[in-house]
């Protein structure tokens, strides 16, 4: 039987793509495994100042300490606090000095929402992580994502509120090997629906 030429082409390119992508979410699995290990490893260096400008992933699980001179204000958004209860954690925008620039602190989870600490600020210490962050999934499934924000999530948390949960590097995702399964069976679905559709095309003929 032959193969419509444009149809076999057209099928060919989207069948290598998708094997493409698979094979790119593998090399992705290693590159994010040697990730894993680096922020792993980070909670074991030094205590560090707090960085400025708070952005890129250089710093995510580093021990750090900041001076907030002033509190902002505060934002508000569902936590577990260190022991794993749920609740609502508590950001304080922080005034650090640094040409007017904010950080965010997370000073601890209540167990009641609309909580406003009585917190004003000082010296905090406490494990880098990443800000809240709004960036739309397509953009980052698409490396669109432009470098995240920092926080500080505080060891001791403000008078009234529960610390937070401390970050974890464990809880950093590596579903790559998921995603490139996925790619190769839609590959091999493309594949035998072509298969099924040229069957059926040379069945009519046939008749």
């Amino acid at each position: 039987m032959k193969l419509p030429l444009v149809p076999t082409i057209l099928v060919g390119l989207a069948v290598a793509a998708m094997i493409g992508l698979g094979i790119w979410q593998l090399d992705r699995r290693g590159e994010k495994a040697a990730l894993i290990a680096r922020l792993a490893a980070s909670r074991d260096l030094p205590a560090m100042a707090f960085p400025s400008p708070p952005v890129g992933d250089d710093y995510l699980f580093r021990r750090a300490g900041l001076m907030c001179l002033e509190v902002a204000g505060w934002t508000e958004q569902a936590g577990r606090d260190a022991k794993g209860g749920k609740g609502w954690r508590h950001l304080a925008e922080c005034r650090t000095g640094a040409e007017g620039m904010t950080v965010q602190v997370d000073m601890g989870v209540s167990t009641a929402p609309a909580v406003v600490p009585a917190w004003k600020g000082g010296a905090v210490t406490g494990t880098i992580t990443h800000a809240p962050d709004s960036t739309p999934l397509l953009a980052s499934l698409f490396g669109k994502r432009p470098p995240r924000n920092l926080m500080l999530v505080a060891d001791a948390p403000a008078p009234g509120l529960s610390a937070s949960a401390p970050p974890d590097p464990s809880s950093v995702p590596n579903n790559h090997l998921a995603y490139a399964v996925q790619w190769f069976l839609f590959a091999g679905i493309a594949v035998v629906i072509y298969l099924l559709a040229l069957r059926r095309r040379g069945q009519k003929k046939k008749a």
